[in-house]
């Protein structure tokens, strides 16, 4: 089963992620900057693999750049929080 099959497991993978850019000295900016190029990424490549993906990729594909960018701090707040 990929990480991307299961809503909590993504989270988790993602929140595991996070901690690890932070240990490594990342700040706020870069880690927000590297979250939208996630977004990116996975909005052009990657087909969602639950209900919750598939409408983060409806929204993102919706969005102006500037929501985008949005859109992923709030993924890192929500990865933030557990």
């Amino acid at each position: 089963m990929s990480v991307l099959d299961n809503w909590q497991q993504w989270k988790d993978f993602l929140g595991d992620r996070l901690d690890q850019a932070k240990s490594e000295g990342m700040n706020q900016q870069v880690i927000s900057d590297v979250a939208y190029q996630v977004g990116e990424y996975l909005s052009e490549q990657v087909e969602p693999k639950n209900d919750q993906e598939k409408v983060l990729a409806d929204l993102w594909q919706v969005a102006s750049e500037e929501e985008q960018h949005a859109i992923a701090n709030v993924m890192v707040k929500l990865v933030q929080r557990g």
